[in-house]
């Protein structure tokens, strides 16, 4: 699954693509640092599966989602619980609260994989 990590902070990015790069099921394309960067790489690259922290600058991660007409499946990563019902009334796959564990950051691929 190819997938893309979306977070304005350079350790989640880092985290996400760590993990991302230890599972075999899972190719990163792309980390953004905002949601206009996720955009432009939707447009122009292949993407199964989106990583999209919630709180940004200039355009939350329920907002971007809200925002797409095609989107991937797409997990929040997110150190607020607070908006887990939103993110779900949304679609998302799962809902991970940082700092995000290996163990569970892999339930949360297993369940995009069966939607796959």
């Amino acid at each position: 699954m190819n997938c893309i990590a979306v977070d304005d902070e350079p350790l989640a990015l880092d985290i996400i693509e760590n993990y991302v790069n230890k599972h075999p099921d899972l190719n990163l394309v792309a980390r953004c640092n905002n949601a206009a960067e996720a955009s432009e790489v939707l447009k122009t690259r292949k993407v199964d599966l989106m990583f999209l922290d919630i709180q940004m600058p200039e355009i939350s991660g329920l907002n971007f989602v809200k925002s797409l007409e095609k989107k991937p499946l797409f997990m929040f990563t997110t150190a607020f619980p607070d908006y887990a019902v939103e993110g779900f009334e949304l679609d998302a796959i799962d809902y991970l609260l940082k700092p995000i564990a290996y163990d569970r950051f892999e339930k949360g691929v297993e369940k995009a994989k069966e939607y796959y």
